[in-house]
């Protein structure tokens, strides 16, 4: 008898074992095809191809020095059943230790003596909202500060551009425009011998779908 019941205890056991096991793996395997689920929508600006150029200026003759942002991270929205929708509503952040200006040297002043000096500003986030056909208003939020920037843009076939004009004073950057001047004092001079750094910074986005 006690033979029986232990030989019973065994089984019932051993069922009890093996269904907890299949209940995990089949919680396991739901969660790892929740984690792998892509989006369905016709345009996503996480698959899309993003470029973020900008321009600065250095000289009184207000010479061009161009530079990017070799990564953006989409945080939220980013996805519609038109270009226009998934551009409208877009959260997004942008890591300054992406700055890209061909130049190391060049890259690493404006990280520590321009981005570096501000609050906060590990990343640029934002968030880009359409108000028509052609225009909108990206809100930047940098050195602490959130601003309003209104910008211009393009759709043709499945390319969205935008274009905008910062000036970085109306984030309290001036201090941080210093900085970068004192830091690049000969190489800002023209022919007049005056350094300069110019408040501000023109904007060219293109994401393909």
């Amino acid at each position: 008898m006690k033979k029986v019941f232990l030989l019973a205890f065994v089984v019932a056991v051993s069922i009890s074992f093996t269904s907890c096991k299949s209940d995990a793996k089949k919680e396991e395997t739901k969660e790892v095809v929740e984690k792998s689920e892509k989006s369905t929508a016709p345009f996503s600006l996480k698959t899309a191809k993003n470029e973020i150029n900008f321009t600065a200026y250095k000289t009184t003759d207000k010479v061009a020095v161009g530079g990017q942002f070799k990564k953006v991270d989409i945080i939220a929205g980013g996805e519609g059943n038109s270009i226009k929708e998934a551009i409208n509503n877009t959260d997004f952040s942008i890591p300054v230790s992406s700055i890209f200006t061909k130049d190391t040297s060049r890259d690493f002043k404006i990280k520590k003596f321009f981005f570096g000096i501000m609050e906060n500003t590990k990343l640029l986030s934002g968030k880009l909202v359409v108000t028509d056909d052609t225009n909108g208003v990206a809100e930047i939020i940098m050195n602490g500060i959130s601003e309003k920037v209104p910008f211009t843009y393009t759709i043709v076939d499945n390319v969205f551009n935008m274009t905008a004009t910062m000036d970085i004073t109306k984030w309290n950057a001036g201090a941080a425009l210093t900085s970068l001047n004192t830091q690049c004092l000969d190489l800002h001079k023209g022919a007049d011998g005056v350094s300069k750094t110019w408040s501000d910074v023109a904007l060219n986005i293109t994401s393909t779908f």
